[in-house]
């Protein structure tokens, strides 16, 4: 069984995954897996100068059993000579309290009481004992639950707490299979616990564990192991190709922006990608998606797929309420939570594709009438009121007619350069109570050409070049 302390070391070696001389904090449950870990993280140790510290969390969740695992790991940890941290938590409570599973409340708790304990100590890493069996479980629970790319290629080797991202999780076991963990535990005469949790077929991973994985392994894919990993590994490295071409197209916009800088998308983003010069709408659906998810998850936002396709497909950045505060997206791209004193902004819109030569729509107190004309026909325009002239092929189709929002810019004729719409509206003296009535009009890219009864976007304005006029007339009902 050296294999085993083997491969574990060469793990840690090959994917640098903890320093030599540096001190680890070495989460143990009692159960089989920690057990191991602890025990061969404390056979390298002398040779790589680790300074082994064990944390364990009692749950509470299981009476005299839960006490029994405390007292193995405490003993364990006395015979190793290592010192130990220990904390009790109420499951149960924390669940009510945040109206989770009591599945899922034991993560968060116990990931909040490690990267306390680590940062206490000031130890950087923190190594869990999750292997090659987890990830397998991960992959289907997290295929049922229609995650996406990242999610789908599970565990990584090496990541930052959630709790704290200053602080390591290092996964040396990754590789290495549940039976092979108890195979050496049984030579080396390791004690350990078994959760009689681990069989109670109401927990959907226990089900995936004892009941979907056999079947696919004796039905359809004896070597369900291998052919899962190699998917996750696909899987994996394409996600990670569509999250940097999404971190360069926030940070190119972010560089244009006042609102968003670079470190606030993400520590690190890179200086070079294919799409940094493209808008959003030209973005592949792809990086689209990552994009929003990106920034959602940036203002602390839970990002369903829901979610991300509502502010992916709303050209005006018009998403749904989120409890007192609400996601907008501005005329550049960028997300901003909007606290719920603005939720007075009209979110109303509608899309309108100008395929036809001429037609009319009504929108929120408005009818609009609309004319494409070609070069041939054209002459000199002579404005009336409620009336004005576009580029039509600048225009393009379809555009969204809508209503003010946070952070909304735009180039008013005769000007260099954007103005928050904001701005414009104070400029021009446009009474409060009316800003977030009068309609606007923008192009699928979000780009703002017309705002009712003031001026038009430099951008779009009629010039010697233009093959096809917009004639757009407007009165209010």
């Amino acid at each position: 069984m050296n294999d085993l302390v083997n491969q574990i070391e060469y793990n840690i070696r090959s994917r640098m995954l903890l320093q030599r001389g540096r001190p680890l904090l070495v989460a143990v449950s009692g159960g089989v897996d920690s057990m191991v870990l602890l025990h061969v993280l404390h056979q390298l140790a002398r040779r790589n100068d680790w300074r082994l510290s064990v944390a364990h969390l009692n749950h509470l969740l299981r009476g005299r059993s839960s006490e029994a695992d405390e007292r193995l790991v405490c003993r364990t940890a006395e015979k190793l000579q290592l010192p130990i941290i220990i904390e009790r938590a109420d499951v149960r409570a924390c669940a009510r309290a945040h109206k989770v599973s009591v599945e899922m409340a034991p993560r968060k708790l116990r990931h909040d009481f490690l990267a306390r304990a680590a940062a206490q100590r000031q130890i950087p890493s923190i190594t869990l004992a999750h292997h090659a069996d987890d990830q397998l479980e991960l992959f289907f629970l997290r295929l049922l639950r229609g995650s996406g790319g990242a999610g789908l290629a599970g565990m990584k080797w090496r990541s930052p707490s959630p709790s704290n991202p200053k602080i390591d999780l290092v996964r040396p076991l990754l590789d290495q299979s549940k039976s092979a963990l108890h195979a050496y535990a049984s030579e080396r005469k390791i004690r350990f616990r078994e959760d009689a949790s681990n069989a109670w077929l109401d927990i959907k991973r226990n089900r995936i564990r004892h009941e979907l994985l056999p079947l696919l392994r004796k039905h359809y894919q004896p070597a369900l192991n291998r052919t899962i990993f190699r998917v996750m590994e696909i899987v994996g490295a394409e996600s990670e190709c569509v999250t940097e071409a999404a971190l360069s197209w926030l940070e190119a916009v972010a560089e244009t922006s006042e609102k968003e800088r670079p470190s606030k998308i993400e520590n690190r983003a890179p200086k070079r990608g294919p799409f940094r010069r493209v808008s959003f709408q030209e973005l592949p659906v792809a990086v689209q998606r990552r994009c929003r998810q990106l920034q959602i998850l940036r203002h602390g936002v839970p990002a369903d797929f829901e979610l991300v396709e509502k502010l992916r497909q709303s050209r005006a950045g018009v998403p749904p309420a989120l409890g007192s505060t609400t996601l907008l997206r501005d005329s550049s791209g960028i997300l901003h939570l909007q606290e719920s004193q603005h939720a007075d902004f009209n979110a109303g819109s509608v899309e309108l594709h100008l395929r036809d030569r001429a037609g009319e729509i009504i929108f929120d107190g408005i009818k609009a009438q609309w004319r494409i004309e070609s070069k041939k026909g054209l002459s000199t325009p002579k404005n009336a009121p409620r009336e004005e002239f576009f580029d039509a092929d600048k225009v393009g189709s379809p555009i969204l007619l809508r209503h003010w929002q946070p952070g909304d810019r735009f180039q008013p004729i005769g000007l260099s350069q954007l103005v928050k719409v904001q701005d414009f509206f104070t400029n021009q003296k446009v009474p409060r109570n009316q800003r977030r009535k009068l309609v606007l009009a923008a192009t699928a890219q979000g780009e703002i050409f017309w705002v009712e009864d003031l001026r038009i976007s430099e951008r779009f304005k009629l010039t010697k070049s233009t093959n096809r006029r917009l004639q757009w007339r407007w009165q209010r009902l």
